[in-house]
């Protein structure tokens, strides 16, 4: 089975990219694992024109299909979103903006394999949950619409820098565990 993880920041070696780094090593005892950044890749902005409503094809030529075929090829998903003014980061609100051809919301429509699972990890600085929980309601919507299943998510308040992660590792292999041995 195929495991991709995704770092949602645009912060490459932040706290963000250290729990992408947990989490991939300890699935990778059960899984092929990938690691992905949004910001390791060239997209533009949804100009709207519905286009990918008749044809299921978007008019701009970038990596977003790369990113798709990441998506396609793994069983199960997990991204990784600190808040940004209580949601996801931009960067990663404009690459689901642009998977509107993948959108089971009209037809045609591009499809991924069937059977995939997603699990979400929200972090954030303050100690507010219901930050988390929108990030991980935003990252489940999108899940949805690309019919993969909500598999759980994980909340992390108190995390603003990488030095911030080592105190919450157990926590985060724990929900590894959980992912795996619900999945086994």
């Amino acid at each position: 089975m195929n495991a991709l993880i995704i770092n949602c920041s645009p912060v490459r070696t932040g706290a963000t990219a250290e729990i992408v780094r947990i989490i991939s090593e300890a699935l990778s005892e059960r899984f092929q694992t990938k690691s992905i950044c949004i910001a390791d890749f060239d997209f533009a902005f949804c100009t709207g024109c519905r286009s990918c409503h008749r044809t299921a094809e978007c008019v701009l030529h970038d990596d977003v299909p790369v990113i798709m075929q990441e998506f396609d090829r793994a069983d199960l998903i997990v991204s990784v979103s600190p808040s940004y003014w209580a949601d996801i980061p931009g960067q990663f609100k404009a690459f689901i903006d642009r998977c509107t051809p993948w959108s089971n919301t009209h037809e045609p429509h591009l499809s991924l394999r069937s059977g995939k699972k997603g699990c979400t990890v929200a972090l954030r600085t303050g100690q507010n949950p219901q930050e988390c929980e929108r990030i991980i309601r935003s990252i489940e919507h999108f899940y949805g619409h690309l019919e993969i299943a909500p598999y759980g998510s994980l909340s992390l308040c108190s995390v603003e820098q990488k030095a911030d992660v080592a105190p919450r590792k157990q926590e985060i292999l724990a929900f590894c565990e959980q992912i795996c041995s619900q999945i086994f």
